[in-house]
């Protein structure tokens, strides 16, 4: 036990946080130097989504030896939609590596996890990375890191932190800006010095607190956690105590340690070890798997609820099971039941409507994330805007939930932020001046921040930086205009030729070409007023044997509005779905003729959080 070693590694989104874990599974010798992994960059970032994105979405666990020591590393994602990932992680570990950019440094979702890793009582390492940037400023940084330490009411222990330069992208750290080193060695004296052993007890039985779950086709459900106590064997019988107080027998069929990325089968663990075990299918995050009913229980921690819902229906439009193979309700419920095996953080219901199923979670990222993959994997689905989940106040009042916003933007764009913030009812906490930026932290609903991340690209030019995190449910804001603008609804059906976009475009932007294959119904532009037109984006032209004055001009078409996934549903209204198909992606209204849509007014609806 003296000689395992468990560390998070935590930083906010692009501060090099997988490229410092790939630095350090090279350097410690876990790869043959012919090995194709020695070729690989962000190795960590298995799913094709998190290289394509450059984010880490999944916790993931891994482990190096360096010298006699065994070092396990959980990987946690920097994106605040997946801050479920984090909390559980804290259990697992004994020290957190804190990955701050040295020009940037620490930004809003650092100091989430870092509040989190101090309550769990982990011992920090501050990692200084990029400094090799042209403006980093690894000096300024380390005072702003002592500063949210500060803020964080560090313990003295706590804030007397080693500290680390490094590049993990040239591969060298060193203790002081002064010194030449090309290796990584620094860093893991550091890890094997400072960090102290697993917070464990040897002894007789044993007992672990799952804090991650994974999904095997053959043998179910995989718990991941710390062995607080004891010593586990394959074939032991064993309890597992439910957060509701139940309690399932089992036994244990399989144990999993891990060396580099890969996960080995061994007979038996000992305590302070982060094992994966098979045998119960039950088990879910934060609860106890021991030997028996005597041995008392670990505290159950449970997991942040959702503030965000999505409806995902059937797709029931004309061009329905043209690109996807899996299209019925069955198909989507069985693919929303395998990801909530592994996914903790998301919550799935059926709703009176048997083609519709209610998707829960922290953010529409997590959501578009799931959406994505089903439209790779030849799902298609119909997908509504965001709605947020209320609660009722002890005196059955409306609570809704209240983000805390951190904006970064360049001066010349502060007004302009500052009104549209005010539009979405935010209610602005702090302003601080830095050179030619302003950092502004505003308390923000939930629903006022649907949409605002694509608005503030547009307003700053792509210089803005966004995070938030969830504050509090609060007090009712009123009315949040969804969207300024209406929607050109196609009124019939075929495909559209650009004699009719060319008169339709007149009224606002288009989202369609020509030669698109169109639907009653469906959205194909931007109306430049509030309300929706009807349009007719088919209409060929009539030939007469009389010539016209327009023969010989060419029809000049603007470039269509092509949405994202995430930027789609942000956009869509209430009574509008995103049509997502493996490929393609249609806006559409909810109701397709006119007319009935016109007896079912838009309206505001509600939804609670389940207790």
């Amino acid at each position: 036990m003296q000689h395992i070693r468990n560390i998070a590694i935590i930083a906010h989104v692009d501060h090099g946080k997988t490229t410092l874990v790939d630095c350090l599974l090279k350097q410690s010798g876990t790869f043959r130097a012919n090995q194709a992994e020695t070729q690989t960059e962000r190795l960590m970032d298995s799913m094709d989504l998190e290289r394509e994105k450059g984010i880490t979405i999944r916790a993931k666990n891994a482990a190096f030896k360096y010298k006699d020591f065994h070092i396990n590393i959980v990987d946690t994602p920097g994106h605040a939609d997946f801050g479920g990932e984090v909390e559980r992680i804290m259990n697992m570990i004994d020290g957190v590596l804190l990955v701050v950019d040295a020009a940037e440094g620490p930004q809003a979702q650092t100091r989430f996890v870092l509040r989190k890793a101090l309550e769990a009582g982990a011992k920090p390492i501050v990692v200084i990375n990029k400094i090799d940037r042209e403006n980093a400023n690894p000096k300024k940084v380390l005072d702003q890191v002592f500063e949210l330490f500060m803020s964080l009411n560090a313990t003295d222990e706590q804030l007397d932190f080693p500290f680390i330069y490094c590049s993990a992208k040239a591969g060298y750290a060193k203790l002081d800006l002064n010194d030449t080193t090309t290796t990584m060695e620094p860093l893991f004296d550091t890890i094997a010095k400072q960090i102290p052993p697993p917070r464990a007890r040897a002894g007789d039985g044993f007992q672990v607190l799952v804090a991650n779950l994974d999904y095997s086709d053959y043998l179910g459900r995989i718990a991941f956690g710390k062995i607080y106590e004891g010593k586990i064997k394959v074939g032991d019988a064993a309890i597992c105590r439910h957060g509701t107080g139940k309690i399932s027998r089992g036994k244990i069929t399989m144990i999993y340690h891990f060396e580099g990325m890969k996960r080995i089968e061994i007979q038996e663990a000992h305590a302070g070890d982060i094992v994966g075990i098979t045998g119960f299918e039950e088990v879910f995050i934060g609860e106890t798997i021991c030997d028996s009913e005597t041995r008392q229980t670990l505290p159950y921690i449970p997991i942040d609820p959702p503030t965000i819902q999505m409806e995902f229906a059937v797709n029931d439009g004309p061009l329905a099971g043209k690109d996807g193979k899996l299209v019925t309700a069955r198909h989507i419920w069985d693919r929303l039941q395998k990801e909530i095996r592994t996914n903790v953080a998301l919550r799935v219901t059926q709703t009176p409507d048997p083609k519709v199923f209610a998707v829960s979670g922290r953010g529409e990222m997590q959501i578009a994330i799931l959406v994505e993959q089903m439209r790779r994997e030849g799902y298609e689905v119909l997908v509504s805007r965001p709605e947020v989940l209320w609660k009722k106040g002890p005196n059955g009042e409306l609570l809704e939930p209240i983000e805390k916003l951190f904006v970064e933007i360049p001066n010349e764009n502060l007004g302009s932020v500052m009104e549209n913030l005010s539009f979405r009812k935010a209610q602005i906490t702090n302003m601080n001046h830095v050179g030619a930026h302003v950092s502004v932290e505003a308390l923000v609903p939930m629903r006022g921040l649907i949409g605002f991340e694509t608005d503030l690209v547009n307003m700053t030019r792509g210089l803005g930086v966004m995070s938030h995190l969830f504050h509090e449910y609060g007090d009712d804001r009123g009315e949040i205009a969804a969207r300024k603008n209406g929607s050109l609804v196609s009124m019939d059906t075929g495909a559209a030729t650009s004699y009719a976009l060319n008169m339709i475009q007149e009224r606002g932007r288009l989202m369609i070409e020509p030669g698109d294959e169109i639907y009653v119904g469906m959205i194909v532009g931007e109306n430049a007023r509030e309300n929706d037109i009807p349009v007719n984006p088919v209409k060929e032209k009539r030939l007469t044997n009389m010539r016209s004055q327009g023969d010989g001009k060419g029809i000049q078409l603007a470039p269509p509005l092509k949405l994202s996934l995430e930027r789609a549903l942000e956009y869509i209204d209430v009574d509008e779905f995103v049509e997502a198909t493996p490929k393609n992606l249609r806006l559409r209204k909810r109701i397709l003729d006119e007319n009935q849509r016109k007896r079912s007014e838009k309206t505001r609806v509600i939804k609670f959080v389940e207790n």
